[in-house]
C-alpha cells in the first residue's frame, strides 16, 4: 500500500486495524524523505533510528491492545524551534547549531505520549522570521521549486505537502502557518493565543507566537490541536480551559453558521485570488451557511504596529546573544533586533493601548458572527524573486500581512483550507478566522467544506528520485 499522501485519519483506520505496520510506514516515509528530500531540504534533521524505534514500539502496543488514538504509530514532523531532547535544535539560527536541548518541549512530549513517531526536525527561516541564515538551503515549493515556499514554517508546509510525514507543527507570528499552508496546498490551524503551550519553543515575539498543526485536513489537524492544547504547569500563559473533542461535533455541518465576509477589505485581491474565494462563499452557502456581509475594523494601525512590537518581543528573546554575538546574524534578523532595541518605552505603550482596542472590537464583530472568510494573502502564488523584492517595497510586505498579523495580535485562531489552483496550476487557498477558544467550529467548517471539495487532496507530482 503507498501510504504517504495518506490523510492522517486514514492512515490511523488502516494502523488500528492492523491492516500496514507503522514500521512499514515509517521506513517508506524515510526512503521518501532521502530519495527527495536532497532537493526539496525541507528538513532540517531526520531522526531514523528514533523513528523506527518509535514506530517498533508502537506496532507492539497496538498488537497488545494498547491503543493510544489515532496519532498512535503516525509519522508525523516538527518545526526545528520546538526542543527535542538530545537531538539538535537550532531555530534556523547558526548560532544555535550544536544546541541539543535537555528536555522535549510541551507539545513535542505530548505527541510522543500520543504515540506519534517523530520522523525529525523541519527547517525554518533564521529566528522564525522571514529570512534564511546563508548558511541554510531553504526549503523548495513541491508544486514550483521558483514558486515561494511560504514564510518561517515553510519546512513544515513543504514536508506535509510532498508526502514526507503525515502532519507537522508550525508556528505563526504573523502568518507563518497560513502562508506555508496556502503556498503547498496544505490545512492549517493557528490556534487562540495560550491554547497550545509555548514552553521549551524558541520564541520569536512571546505574545505573537502561535503554535499548530499543518496537515492534510481539518479533521487531521484538530487530532492534532487535540494532542498538543491544553493547560501545562511549565507555561503559565497556557489557557485553563479544558480541551474539547475537536472531532465530536466535526460531522454537524455548518447549518445556520453566520459566515462573514467584508468585500470593501477584500476589493483588491488577485483575480484568481477572488474567484477562489467566490467558490468558497457558494460552497458554504450550498451547505448551508448564512453568508453575512460585514465590515471588518480598521488594520492599517495594528498592522503598522506589528512590526515594532515583535521586532521589540524579538529583541528581548534575543537579548542572550545579541548584540554580544551580532556578526553571526543574518542581516535581516539583525535589523528587526535593532529595531526593537531603539523603540521607547513610550511608543511601547502606546502600542499595547492600541492592541487592546483593536483585540476588543475584533471581539465585538463575532458578536454578530461565528465565523470570518478571509484570503491569506492579496496576490497570486508568489515566485521566489517577488519575496526577495519585498525589502525594498514596505507597501508589498504590509499587503502581504494584511488578512494575517491582525489576528495574531488578536490571538483569534484561524484555519487556512486549500480553496483551488491557478491556471498555472498552483495551490490557492483561504483562512476562516473564527471567536478566541472556539477553535471547534473553525474544524467544523473544515470538515465541511472539505466533504464537498476535492481541493485537499490533489498532491504535486514528484519524482521517485531526485
Amino acid at each position: 500500500m503507498d501510504t504517504h499522501f495518506l490523510e492522517l485519519m486514514e492512515l490511523a483506520s488502516h494502523l488500528r486495524a492492523r491492516e500496514v505496520s507503522s514500521l512499514d510506514v515509517t521506513r517508506a516515509q524515510l526512503e521518501r524523505i532521502a530519495a527527495l528530500d536532497g532537493a526539496l531540504c525541507s528538513y532540517a534533521h531526520v531522526t531514523a533510528d528514533m523513528a523506527l524505534a518509535q514506530a517498533r514500539a508502537a506496532d507492539a502496543e497496538i498488537a497488545a491492545g494498547r491503543y493510544r488514538g489515532p496519532l498512535h504509530g503516525v509519522p508525523i514532523a516538527v518545526k526545528d524551534l520546538c526542543w527535542t531532547e538530545g537531538i539538535p535544535t537550532a531555530g534556523g539560527m547558526a548560532i544555535h547549531a550544536g544546541h541539543r536541548p535537555t528536555e522535549d518541549a510541551t507539545v513535542v512530549r505530548r505527541l510522543k505520549e500520543g504515540g506519534a513517531v517523530l520522523l525529525g526536525k523541519l527547517q525554518l527561516t533564521e529566528g522564525a522570521y522571514s529570512d534564511h541564515h546563508a548558511s541554510i538551503a531553504p526549503p523548495k515549493n513541491p508544486w514550483d521549486a521558483e514558486a515561494w515556499p511560504g514564510m518561517s514554517s515553510s519546512g513544515s508546509g513543504v514536508a506535509t505537502a510532498a508526502g514526507l510525514c503525515h502532519g507537522a507543527l508550525g508556528s505563526d507570528t504573523g502568518g507563518s502557518i497560513r502562508f506555508p499552508c496556502a503556498a503547498n496546498g496544505v490545512t492549517g490551524l493557528k490556534p487562540t493565543w495560550g491554547r497550545v503551550s509555548r514552553y521549551g519553543v524558541m520564541e520569536l515575539a512571546a505574545s505573537l507566537d502561535h503554535i499548530g498543526p499543518i496537515a492534510r485536513s481539518a479533521a487531521d489537524a484538530g487530532v492534532m490541536l487535540q494532542a498538543i492544547a491544553g493547560n501545562d504547569p511549565k507555561d503559565p500563559t497556557a489557557r485553563r480551559e479544558p480541551v474539547p473533542d475537536y472531532l465530536e461535533g466535526a460531522s454537524r455541518g455548518v447549518q445556520g453558521l453566520r459566515i462573514g465576509i467584508d468585500e470593501a477589505w477584500t476589493d483588491d485581491v488577485a483575480p484568481e485570488t477572488r474567484a477562489m474565494l467566490v467558490g468558497a462563499m457558494e460552497a458554504f452557502g450550498a451547505l448551508g451557511a448564512d453568508i453575512v456581509r460585514v465590515r471588518f475594523p480598521d488594520v492599517t494601525q495594528a498592522i503598522a504596529d506589528w512590526f515594532p512590537l515583535c521586532a521589540v518581543e524579538a529583541a528581548v528573546a534575543h537579548e542572550a546573544s545579541y548584540p554580544a554575538r551580532k556578526s553571526e546574524y543574518g542581516p535581516v534578523l539583525a535589523q528587526v533586533l535593532e529595531d526593537g532595541r531603539a523603540l521607547s518605552g513610550t511608543e511601547y505603550q502606546k502600542i499595547l493601548l492600541r492592541r487592546m482596542r483593536f483585540r476588543g472590537l475584533v471581539d465585538a464583530t463575532f458578536d454578530a458572527l461565528d465565523l470570518l472568510l478571509l484570503p491569506v494573502h492579496p496576490l497570486a502564488p508568489p515566485t521566489l524573486a517577488t519575496m526577495r523584492a519585498l525589502g525594498e517595497q514596505p507597501d508589498l510586505v504590509r499587503r502581504m500581512l494584511r488578512y494575517t498579523c491582525p489576528f495574531d495580535m488578536t490571538g483569534h485562531p484561524a484555519l487556512t483550507l486549500p480553496g483551488g489552483f491557478t491556471a498555472g496550476g498552483m495551490p490557492l487557498a483561504f483562512q476562516l478566522v473564527g471567536r478566541a477558544m472556539d477553535e471547534s467550529t473553525l474544524i467544523r467548517a473544515g470538515v465541511a467544506f472539505q466533504g464537498v471539495t476535492t481541493w485537499h487532496r490533489r498532491h504535486p507530482e514528484l519524482p521517485a528520485s531526485a
